[in-house]
């Protein structure tokens, strides 16, 4: 056998064995470098890491739950705060009523008048509530809470309604068209700058109006000082 074709077979070989170390200290290069601290979690720890509820539903534990078993649950484990009827006792948060308040001198921001999906009312009662006991109730006990909180802000209206993780996602609370995604990447793109300004960027401050009632805006005719403070 010729050394030519020897030393050829022997160039291919070397290519072949060295192309997916080469490629892997690429990818590597990417990530970044290593400083031989920790470990990368398993899928177990990822999972128990990972349980929030968005808002279509994603992430909601298997389970159901009635109005009427919630009412039981509510009122062994919530009514000493939130009252029989969720008006709230004391300074505790009030969960239902405030309907139509929210443009009012004095809204009043319940489950039912301000939240925006029943899937996230969910996530924070689960994983908040009861207070000082969290996540002692089973998944099965939490969609009858849920139930029953939706039931005294009318959203549901059969004691008999089974809420789960099926149909959670498709109740629509009173007020989720006041909300709106963030969109600022793209709406206040323009906006932004690759060098901004670090030095004398804004010019004269043209005072429009003044806040009179507590006396804070700044008065050119005493000095700087704000009316009515020394």
């Amino acid at each position: 056998m010729s050394k030519l074709p020897r030393l050829l077979s022997l160039v291919m070989l070397g290519l072949a064995i060295g192309t997916p170390a080469l490629a892997q200290s690429k990818a590597d290069a990417k990530v970044g470098p290593k400083y031989n601290i920790g470990r990368a979690p398993t899928p177990e720890e990822i999972r128990g890491w990972d349980i929030d509820v968005r808002p279509d539903g994603q992430g909601l534990p298997e389970g159901k739950g009635t109005v009427a078993e919630g009412e039981k649950l509510f009122m062994d484990n919530c009514s000493s705060c939130h009252g029989e009827f969720g008006e709230g006792n004391g300074r505790w948060p009030v969960l239902a009523g405030g309907k139509g308040s929210l443009t009012s001198d004095n809204p009043v921001k319940t489950v039912g008048s301000y939240w925006p999906y029943a899937t996230t009312v969910f996530d924070y009662i689960r994983h908040a509530m009861p207070y000082g006991n969290a996540e002692s109730l089973s998944a099965n006990e939490y969609y009858a809470l849920v139930a029953y909180v939706l039931y005294l802000n009318d959203i549901i209206s059969d004691q008999n309604f089974e809420l789960n993780n099926k149909n959670l996602a498709a109740t629509k609370m009173p007020n989720e068209q006041g909300f709106i995604m963030d969109d600022r990447s793209t709406a206040e793109r323009s906006f932004w700058q690759t060098n901004p300004c670090m030095k004398d960027c804004l010019g004269p401050v043209k005072i429009t109006s003044r806040a009179m009632a507590i006396d804070v805006t700044p008065d050119d005719s005493k000095g700087g000082k704000s009316r009515g403070v020394e």
